[in-house]
C-alpha cells in the first residue's frame, strides 16, 4: 500500500495561529464590533433623508443633526408617554395572567400552566426593569444598548457616519483590503438602499398596527389594550408567525374578561387588521421587504436575540440581506464558470 506524508511546515503552523488570534480578538472585542455594526443601520436607514435633503440643496449636516434631535424627541416623548405607563400595565398583566388563563380553561395544558407559573419571579423581573425605565430616559435607552458607553458610542458613530457624504462607504475603504475593496463597496451599495427601506417600512408597518389594534381593543373595552396593541406592532417584525403569537394573550385576556363571545370579537378583530394589512397596508409598505426568505427572517431575529439581545435584533434582518446578495452573487459566479467550461466542451 502506497503511504502519504503530511508535512506540516512552519509558516502553516504560523497562519494557524494567525487565524486563532484573530479569532480570539475578534470574541473579545465582540460589544465594539456590534456597536460598529449597529451604527451602520441606524446610519443606512437616515440616508435616504440626507439624499432628499441633497436633491433641494438642503445642507447634509443640518439636515442630520435635526434628524437627530428629531428622533431623540421622539424617544423622549414614548419614553414618558408611552414606556413607563407600558412598564407598569405590563406588571399587572402579568400578576393578572394566571386569572385569565384559569378562566380559558382550568382543565387544559394552558390552565395547568397557570398554577406553575411562577408570578413572584416574573414580576420581580419587571420591576427590575421598571427600576431601570425610572431611572430616565437616558438610563433606558443605555439599558436597551447594553450599557451607557455602547448607547453613546452607537449615537457618535452613527452620526459621523450619516453627516459624512458616502460616510459607510469611506469607512469600509478603511477597513477592508484593497483586492476585495470594489467587491465589497459594490455589496454595500447594493444592499444600504434595501437596509433603509426595510428599517423605514418596519416602524411605519409597526405603528400602523399598534394604532390599529389599540383603537379596536378601546372600542371592545378590553383591559390592557395598549399593552396588547404595542405587543402586536412589535410583532409585525416576525414574519407569519407574529400576528398569530399576537392574537393569543389578547383572546386568553377577552375571554378572561367577558366570556367566549369576547373572545371571538377579540379574534374577528385581529383577523380584520390581519386582512386589511395584507390587501392595503403591506402593498404601501411593501418596500420593508429586502429579499430575505421568512424563515431566514426568523432564524435571523433568533440568532440576534439570543447573541446580542436587542442590538443583534436590529441588525439581524439588515446583515441576513446582506448575506443573501452575497450568497447570490456565489450562485452566480457559479453559473457563470459552469456555463463557460460548458462552452469549451
Amino acid at each position: 500500500m502506497k503511504t502519504e506524508k503530511v508535512i506540516i511546515t512552519s509558516g502553516s503552523w504560523a497562519r494557524g495561529v494567525l487565524v486563532v488570534a484573530i479569532a480570539v480578538a475578534l470574541f473579545l472585542i465582540r460589544d465594539l464590533i456590534l456597536v460598529i455594526l449597529a451604527s451602520i443601520v441606524i446610519a443606512s436607514a437616515v440616508e435616504p433623508a440626507a439624499e432628499w435633503a441633497k436633491k433641494r440643496r438642503i445642507p447634509r449636516l443640518p439636515t442630520i443633526l435635526g434628524l437627530y434631535i428629531l428622533m431623540a424627541t421622539a424617544f423622549a416623548g414614548l419614553f414618558y408617554f408611552l414606556l413607563l405607563p407600558l412598564v407598569g400595565e405590563f406588571s399587572t398583566f402579568i400578576g393578572q395572567f394566571p386569572e385569565y388563563a384559569s378562566s380559558f380553561s382550568k382543565d387544559s395544558l394552558l390552565g395547568g400552566a397557570s398554577q406553575v407559573l411562577s408570578v413572584g419571579d416574573v414580576v420581580a423581573q419587571i420591576n427590575t426593569l421598571l427600576i431601570s425605565f425610572s431611572q430616565g430616559a437616558f438610563s433606558s435607552a443605555s439599558f436597551i444598548f447594553g450599557g451607557v458607553l455602547s448607547f453613546l458610542l452607537i449615537v457618535i458613530l452613527s452620526f459621523y457616519l450619516a453627516v459624512q457624504e458616502d460616510g459607510v462607504g469611506k469607512f469600509l475603504r478603511m477597513v477592508t483590503p484593497w483586492k476585495q475593496e470594489k467587491y465589497v463597496l459594490d455589496l454595500w451599495s447594493r444592499s444600504k438602499r434595501k437596509i433603509a427601506l426595510w428599517m423605514q417600512g418596519q416602524i411605519l408597518l409597526a405603528a400602523i398596527i399598534a394604532v390599529l389594534v389599540y383603537l379596536g381593543l378601546l372600542l371592545l373595552g378590553i383591559p390592557h389594550a395598549l399593552l396588547l396593541a404595542v405587543a402586536s406592532g412589535m410583532l409585525e417584525i416576525v414574519p407569519l408567525f407574529g400576528p398569530i403569537i399576537a392574537a393569543i394573550p389578547a383572546v386568553v385576556v377577552g375571554f378572561g374578561a367577558g366570556g367566549m363571545s369576547e373572545a371571538l370579537l377579540i379574534a374577528g378583530l385581529y383577523l380584520i387588521v390581519h386582512q386589511f394589512e395584507n390587501q392595503l397596508i403591506y402593498p404601501l409598505v411593501v418596500k420593508k421587504v429586502v429579499g430575505v426568505p421568512p424563515m431566514v427572517s426568523i432564524v435571523a431575529l433568533l440568532v440576534g436575540a439570543k447573541l446580542a439581545g436587542f442590538i443583534g435584533i436590529v441588525i439581524s434582518v439588515p446583515l441576513a440581506a446582506i448575506l443573501m446578495e452575497f450568497i447570490s452573487d456565489l450562485e452566480k459566479q457559479k453559473s457563470a464558470r459552469v456555463a463557460a467550461s460548458e462552452a469549451t466542451l
